[in-house]
């Protein structure tokens, strides 16, 4: 077998997939917030692409839940009303349910590092006074949880998920009185995680779905199944 050096791996993401993770993240970091309707001809200017890839791309959101179609009007990014935020964080709860109990039977060590590295991006964040940023290394911190499963079928199930908790946490930014709060609830999970103490774990991820549901629908919550009444 002949050895080549140097060579770079060639990059099969087509078009319209460039186009749908930068359509995806514009979403997720409120750049395109709810409710905005995407034109096609602006937007194939902007991307300096024919609308075929467009199209085919805006179409990948619409089955991933992140565009809504409207007959004779258009596409536009989906409204998150209380009932949706509600139901994000139910699904929520009960993925990343599954995928903590994955985790206790890993390696608990080597996957609370990688928490703790998010909450100290979180603190960073905090102090530099970037709420994107901060946004960010809170999303980090589940993703990295979900990952540490070591279930395909959760973190593809929690991609979505994650998508649309990014748009909840602008929303979230508001409420909390300071970093301090988001910061000591992820630490205490982390801390049951590496004891491996699976009751105080769940117990302490329940706390911390229900505390994000209270703060943006009050008046509801997961453990009583308490779902707003749709708009």
């Amino acid at each position: 077998m002949v050895v080549l050096p140097d060579i770079e791996p060639v990059s099969r993401e087509s078009t319209a997939a460039v186009i749908a993770r930068q359509l995806r993240d514009a979403i997720m970091t409120g750049a395109l917030p709810p409710g905005t309707q995407l034109g096609e001809t602006d937007l194939a200017s902007r991307f300096q692409v024919s609308r075929g890839p467009l199209r085919e791309a805006m179409q990948h959101l619409v089955s991933e839940g992140l565009l809504r179609s409207e007959r004779h009007r258009g596409l536009f990014v989906i409204d998150l009303e209380p009932s949706d935020v509600f139901d994000i964080y139910l699904a929520r709860s009960a993925v990343e349910r599954a995928a903590l109990l994955c985790a206790l039977r890993g390696d608990r060590e080597q996957i609370a590092a990688s928490l703790e590295q998010s909450v100290a991006d979180m603190a960073a964040a905090a102090n530099d006074d970037d709420p994107t940023a901060l946004s960010a290394a809170d999303l980090a911190f589940h993703e990295a949880l979900i990952n540490a499963s070591g279930s395909k079928r959760l973190v593809r199930m929690a991609r979505t998920l994650l998508i649309e908790t990014r748009m909840c946490l602008t929303l979230l930014q508001s409420t909390y009185q300071g970093v301090e709060d988001r910061v000591d609830e992820h630490t205490r999970i982390i801390d049951a995680l590496r004891t491996g103490d699976a009751d105080a774990a769940l117990h302490l991820l329940d706390a911390h779905m229900e505390d994000a549901i209270g703060r943006l629908v009050p008046g509801t919550s997961l453990k009583e199944g308490e779902a707003p009444a749709p708009a």
